[in-house]
């Protein structure tokens, strides 16, 4: 592994100091409680809690967490799904899963689905909208939930990248019918491994993912309908448990950190920083802005120790499972333009500020030289 400056993954650092949750692991153990048990039901109540609405229920991962909303709503084959261009394949994966077809809308440069351009991508067979809450950023919801109540499709808060992140104070995955979050080992509430969580204020909804996530199971010997193996470990809800305390304190450093670099890095003419809408919480579990010669930067920042990456160098529609929908480069040019110029820095709650100020000195140096 390559001895970074400013490495990416901050796992070895979030779990450095985890006597007290190994103590909590050993104690958990022993119980057998494995599947369904205590501690995950502690956790879907406070992770709901956290979010702001009536019911949690915690999934094998973000991808399951939107497949099971989608099916609690008989999005079946044949009906159309929309969503955003840009988004990372987890998304299209779900609404693939349920066999319906999706229908791409271009981006806008706070890297969410550009809410002016959904109702003209509306047909008859639209049964739900899944608006990505990318980067952390969250979109226009006001005018989404417009077009959700005046065509009575549902909206599906895909908020994976966004936990706590705001609009107008309200925080994401709690506005559409439901909301998916992802506990990847890479995201800012983490749970050492694949998982995730669905929210909602519907009951119905509620009672129905429940089904689903257990193989249909009404209790142990009645099935009530075919549903999927998609429980959330009980093992990792104690890992879960122990880090959704700091989830506010990480999301404030975050915060902290890519205002940091967005007033340094924005006085750079070859760097422009994306909007930051004044009415959204951004949480930055991606911190992500526009640079010209950006892989030649890329490149500059790599040999100088900085693990920059790309999200993502090429859009999902251009990849080669969407070639038999005939789309061409240039249809969707937002995120086009973002594949083309976009570059993402380190700006976890980790870093100090000599590993920023060595991003930014980094990058200046480039455009220096």
């Amino acid at each position: 592994m390559k001895n970074w400056k400013v490495r990416y993954s901050y796992l070895p650092q979030q779990f450095k100091k985890t006597d007290q949750l190994w103590n909590k692991l050993k104690r958990f153990v022993p119980t057998g409680d494995f599947t369904l048990g205590k501690e995950l039901s502690i956790f879907e109540k406070n992770f709901s809690k956290l979010i702001g609405t009536r019911y949690a229920v915690g999934v094998n991962s973000g991808t399951d967490a939107l497949k099971l909303i989608l099916k609690s709503i008989g999005v079946k084959s044949g009906d159309e799904v929309i969503t955003a261009a840009n988004t990372f394949v987890a998304t299209v994966g779900a609404i693939n899963e349920v066999g319906a077809k999706i229908v791409f809308v271009d981006c806008d440069d706070s890297f969410c689905i550009n809410v002016d351009l959904i109702e003209k991508k509306i047909t008859r067979k639209t049964k739900a909208i899944v608006p990505v809450h990318f980067t952390g950023c969250v979109c226009e919801m006001d005018k989404l939930i417009k077009i959700s109540k005046k065509y009575k499709i549902p909206i599906i808060e895909d908020a994976c990248q966004s936990i706590l992140g705001k609009y107008k104070n309200k925080i994401s995955g709690s506005m559409g019918v439901a909301g998916a979050f992802s506990f990847h080992p890479l995201k800012n509430i983490n749970v050492w491994s694949d998982a995730g969580m669905i929210v909602t204020n519907n009951k119905d909804l509620f009672k129905k993912v429940l089904l689903l996530r257990n193989h249909g199971l009404k209790n142990r010997d009645e099935i009530e309908l075919l549903g999927y193996n998609s429980r959330m470990d009980t093992f990792q809800a104690v890992v879960g448990n122990w880090v959704l305390p700091k989830a506010k304190s990480i999301a404030s450093q975050r915060i902290k950190n890519a205002k940091f670099l967005d007033k340094e890095l924005s006085k750079l003419s070859e760097i422009r920083i994306p909007d930051r809408p004044k009415l959204v919480k951004h949480v930055f579990h991606l911190y992500i802005v526009f640079a010209k010669k950006r892989d030649q930067l890329l490149k500059y920042c790599l040999r100088k120790g900085i693990e920059a990456k790309i999200h993502y160098p090429t859009p999902i529609y251009l990849q080669k499972p969407f070639k038999k929908m005939g789309y061409k480069k240039g249809r969707f040019p937002r995120a086009d333009f973002h594949a083309k110029n976009m570059i993402s820095f380190p700006c976890d709650q980790h870093l100090n500020r000599k590993q920023l100020n060595y991003i930014i000195s980094t990058v200046k140096s480039y455009y220096k030289n």
